[in-house]
């Protein structure tokens, strides 16, 4: 199986949501999801502890997506709304998190699971 799969990616209009799934196989306390646009590295955009409610968002989303569970589907989503150009390019879940995850959970370095990935494309 594989561990993590990412799914809901697709092309809408600036100002379009779009909601992502990361369905995981292992029970991983932190699970993130990273964003990477076109020519550039992979950035953390959202994360969420599937024990508890700790989450954590960087400044560019907040008030925009949102990132939530449901631990019986053992999925994670991503909830993106007023979408706009930039957000653009490939998502990725992340999962297996070494580290101090409150201060430490954007380093892509500290994940060693990783899904495929899923495509969004924001058209102006």
């Amino acid at each position: 199986q594989v561990p993590l799969v990412e799914s809901g990616g697709g092309s809408v209009q600036a100002g379009e949501s779009l909601r992502l799934s990361c369905t995981y196989t292992w029970r991983w306390n932190f699970v993130t999801w990273f964003h990477q646009a076109p020519g550039k590295g992979r950035e953390a955009v959202a994360g969420i502890a599937t024990a508890g409610s700790a989450t954590d968002y960087i400044d560019d989303v907040k008030g925009r997506f949102t990132i939530s569970k449901d631990l019986a589907k053992k999925t994670v989503y991503l909830q993106m709304n007023s979408l706009e150009p930039e957000d653009s390019g490939m998502y990725y879940c992340a999962a297996d998190f070494n580290g101090l995850w409150r201060v430490e959970w954007r380093r892509r370095e500290n994940y060693n699971q990783w899904g495929e990935g899923t495509q969004v494309t924001v058209s102006s």
